[in-house]
């Protein structure tokens, strides 16, 4: 248990320090909006904010929509922890050990951004990620008139996102024909609960299997008494 906990511990603290530096550059380097190729013209690097969920996934204006979204992330990371550590206890596998450390690290990710992003970088609540309709807070953003901006502070700062797939459909594909392929843009932390979230699904069988089986095989007091009744009527 010990090196399960020593190698899924360096694999968070990875993924949340390639997640925070990589957003720490964009934020610095970049200006919001700007798009810079990362492999060819199909990935590309675009700077956007996001005040919602994973991939740009919005949940509402009002303080308490960000707030509540913030606190189940705290929660998520809290149950996530104690669910691993039990299943680190019972002898689970590593693989999946180490697939719920993905998710781990990137629910952790996202939540940085929230809580501190708003105090390390300057706010300019005039830009285009940082307009939230209905929030009820009016900022006077000179050319662009009076704007609705959304809440700033702790548990309130917007995620991050810079990765982008710039490819289509073909156009004789049905319903989706010309549209793009994946249109949301994702940051490090997205990458990393999809991707622990996908191997749990594809290896769920091998990686509950085993107390199936275990328990199906499982020779209690019980099973033993009535073998041994059968065994003296024969």
């Amino acid at each position: 248990m010990k090196k399960n906990i020593i190698i899924v511990g360096i694999l968070v603290i990875l993924i949340l320090f390639l997640d925070q530096l990589l957003k720490i550059y964009i934020k610095t380097e970049f200006l919001p909006g700007e798009v810079r190729p990362l492999l060819g013209n199909w990935q590309v690097l675009d700077y956007i904010e996001n005040p919602g969920m994973a991939f740009g996934t919005t949940f509402g204006s009002a303080i308490w929509h960000k707030l509540a979204l913030s606190i189940f992330r705290i929660f998520a990371i809290v149950a996530i922890c104690y669910y691993w550590y039990q299943q680190a206890k019972k002898g689970a596998k590593r693989e999946f050990l180490i697939a719920v450390g993905l998710i781990l690290a990137g629910a952790a990710g996202n939540l940085i951004d929230s809580m501190f992003y708003d105090f390390i970088f300057k706010y300019d609540p005039c830009m285009g990620f940082n307009h939230s309709p209905g929030s009820g807070i009016k900022t006077d953003c000179g050319f662009f008139g009076t704007i609705e901006t959304r809440h700033k502070g702790f548990l309130l700062g917007n995620v991050v996102d810079m990765f982008k797939f710039q490819a289509s459909w073909p156009q004789w594909v049905p319903v989706v024909g010309g549209g793009e392929v994946f249109p949301a843009i994702w940051n490090v932390a997205d990458f990393s609960i999809s991707t622990g979230i996908i191997l749990i699904f594809i290896r769920q069988r091998s990686y509950f299997s085993k107390d199936s089986k275990e328990n199906k095989n499982k020779i209690t007091p019980e099973t033993t008494v009535v073998s041994e009744e059968i065994k003296d009527e024969e």
